[in-house]
C-alpha cells in the first residue's frame, strides 16, 4: 500500500491485521469492513466480553482470533495497533522485520475525514478539559463529538459518521502517548497539550522518550494549524516555543503573553470581564488551568465570550475524577480512580483543605511515590495503600504518614470507613493503573462508589 498521501489511500480489498480487541481495535475492524478490507482481529486474551465481541463481528465477516496471535497475522499490507501494545513488544518487531507498515487506531481512522480536528494531549486533565471544551462548543455553529482515549474510539465515530453525514462536525479527541505512536498523516486543526510530567515509564525507556511520543500530535501541523500549550510547563516552554503552527499559550501563573488572563481574582480577555474566579464550579488550580485551555480553543473557533464563561461556571466535572460520591456520617467521599500517576495525586490533594484519608494502590506503572511527601503533610492524615503497589507505597511514605496496608480495595475502604471522623474526606485517588484487580479505572472507580453507597445504606 502507499501512505505518500493521505488522499489517495484506499483499504477496499487490502489485508489489514488489527492488533488488540479493545474499544479500538474493534471499532478499527468494523470501519475496516465497511470499507471493503479483508479484516483479521487478534487478541491473545480470552477473556469472556472478548468471546462474546468476537461472535458479534463474525456477523460481519470479520475474521478473529481469540487466545493467541497465530502466523495468520503477518500475511498482511497493513497492521493497526491497538494503544495497549507496546512498540517492543515481539509481535511487532517480527511484522517490522517484515516490512509490514504500522500505524495507530487514530492514525488510521483520520484518513476517512475532512472535517477539522482538536486533539487534546498531556500527562494529566485530558478528560476533563476535553469534555470541558465540548460543552463550550455545543450549539449553533458546531456539531461536536467526544472520540479517543476516553472510552469512545475515533474509528467508531468516523464510521458512524459514514452512515450519517453532519455537515457541521468537528471532533475532539482525547490522545494518550500511545495513541499517538505510528503517526503519518494524522494532522489536527488545533493541537492542545496541557503538561508533561513523568508517567507510563514502565513503556518507555527514558522520559525523552515519552515526550517525543506527546509531541507527535504537532508532527504533521503546518502554519495554517493551531497549537496551544502550557506556558506554566518547562518542558512545553523549551519544545514548543519555535513549532510550526500558529502559537497561542494559556498559563495560571504567566499571563503576558495569553489570550485570557488571570487578573484581580478575575479571568479577562483583553478588555473582556469573563468570570470571577469564585464562580468557578470546578475546585483546584489544575483545572482553572484546564478552563484556560479549552477556553483559547474555543476562541479560536469564535465561541463568544458569554458560552465561555457559562461552561466554565456551570462544568462541575466528570465520574471518576474528583467525583463526590457521598457523604455519610459528616465523612465526604470523593472517587478519583482516573487518578493514575502521581501528579493526578497531587492535584486531587490539593484540591482540599479538609484532612484527607488517601487510598493509593493498585498497578505499578514505575513511579516514585516518595515524590508525594511534600504535598502528604499538608493535610493527609493517613494513608491505605492496596493491590500490587501496596508494598512499594508502604515502603516510600510509611515514614512520613500513619499509613495501613490492605489487599483489596474492598478493604481499603472499610479502613477508610472506621477511622474517618466528621469533617474528613476519603479520597481514592490511586496512582497507580488498575489492571492488577480491574479492567480499567472506570470499573474500579464504580466498585469504589458501589462500596462506599453499600456501607452509606448499611
Amino acid at each position: 500500500m502507499s501512505f505518500l498521501r493521505k488522499e489517495i489511500v484506499n483499504i477496499k480489498s487490502k489485508k489489514i491485521t488489527i492488533i488488540g480487541m479493545g474499544e479500538t481495535g474493534t471499532s478499527a475492524a468494523l470501519l475496516s469492513n465497511h470499507l471493503g478490507a479483508d479484516v483479521l482481529l487478534s487478541d491473545i486474551n480470552e477473556s469472556p466480553n472478548n468471546s462474546s465481541v468476537k461472535k458479534d463481528l463474525l456477523k460481519y465477516g470479520i475474521d478473529v482470533e481469540i487466545g493467541k496471535h497465530s502466523n495468520d497475522i503477518y500475511d498482511s499490507d497493513l497492521w493497526i495497533l491497538s494503544p495497549g501494545i507496546a512498540q517492543d513488544s515481539d509481535i511487532v518487531s517480527k511484522a517490522q522485520k517484515r516490512n509490514i507498515d504500522i500505524i495507530s487506531e487514530i492514525e488510521f481512522a483520520s484518513w476517512f475525514t475532512n472535517k477539522p480536528i482538536i486533539g487534546l494531549t498531556g500527562s494529566n486533565g485530558k478528560t476533563t478539559t476535553v469534555n470541558m471544551l465540548y460543552e463550550m462548543l455545543k450549539g449553533d455553529n458546531y456539531s461536536p463529538i467526544l472520540a479517543g482515549n476516553m472510552g469512545f474510539a475515533f474509528s467508531r465515530a468516523i464510521l458512524n459518521d459514514l452512515n450519517k453525514k453532519t455537515d457541521d462536525r468537528i471532533y475532539i479527541l482525547e490522545l494518550s502517548s500511545f495513541q499517538l505512536e505510528n503517526i503519518i498523516h494524522f494532522k489536527p486543526f488545533i493541537s492542545i497539550i496541557l503538561n508533561i510530567t513523568p508517567d507510563h515509564q514502565d513503556r518507555y525507556i527514558d522520559m525523552d522518550a515519552y515526550v517525543e511520543a506527546k509531541l507527535n500530535i504537532i508532527s504533521n501541523q503546518d502554519s495554517k494549524d493551531f497549537l496551544i500549550y502550557n506556558s506554566d510547563d518547562p518542558i512545553l516552554n523549551k519544545r514548543c516555543k519555535n513549532a510550526v503552527p500558529k502559537i497561542l499559550s494559556f498559563s495560571v501563573n504567566n499571563n503576558s503573553e495569553n489570550l485570557f488572563k488571570i487578573r484581580d481574582s478575575k479571568i479577562i480577555e483583553g478588555d473582556s470581564h469573563i468570570l470571577d474566579l469564585s464562580k468557578i464550579a470546578l475546585a483546584g488550580k489544575h483545572n482553572l488551568s484546564n478552563f484556560l485551555a479549552a477556553s483559547t480553543a474555543a476562541k479560536i473557533l469564535n465561541i463568544s465570550n458569554r458560552q465561555i464563561s457559562e461552561t466554565i461556571s456551570n462544568f462541575s466535572g466528570i465520574e471518576h475524577r474528583l467525583e463526590k460520591v457521598v457523604i455519610n456520617n459528616g465523612v465526604a467521599y470523593y472517587n478519583d480512580s482516573k487518578a493514575t500517576n502521581i501528579e493526578s495525586v497531587i492535584a486531587a490533594i490539593q484540591s482540599f483543605s479538609n484532612s484527607v484519608i488517601l487510598i493509593l494502590g493498585g498497578k505499578d506503572k514505575d513511579s516514585n511515590f516518595v515524590e508525594l511527601i511534600p504535598f502528604i503533610k499538608h493535610n493527609v492524615k493517613k494513608i491505605i495503600s492496596y493491590g500490587q503497589a501496596s508494598k512499594k507505597i508502604a515502603i516510600a511514605l510509611r515514614d512520613a504518614v500513619e499509613l495501613d496496608q490492605v489487599s483489596s480495595l474492598r478493604d481499603a475502604v472499610e479502613v477508610c470507613h472506621k477511622s474517618a471522623v466528621p469533617g474528613d474526606i476519603v479520597l481514592l485517588s490511586p496512582g497507580c493503573a488498575s489492571f492488577d484487580q480491574f479492567n480499567n479505572y472506570e470499573e474500579r472507580g464504580n466498585e469504589f462508589k458501589k462500596i462506599v453507597n453499600e456501607m452509606a445504606r448499611a
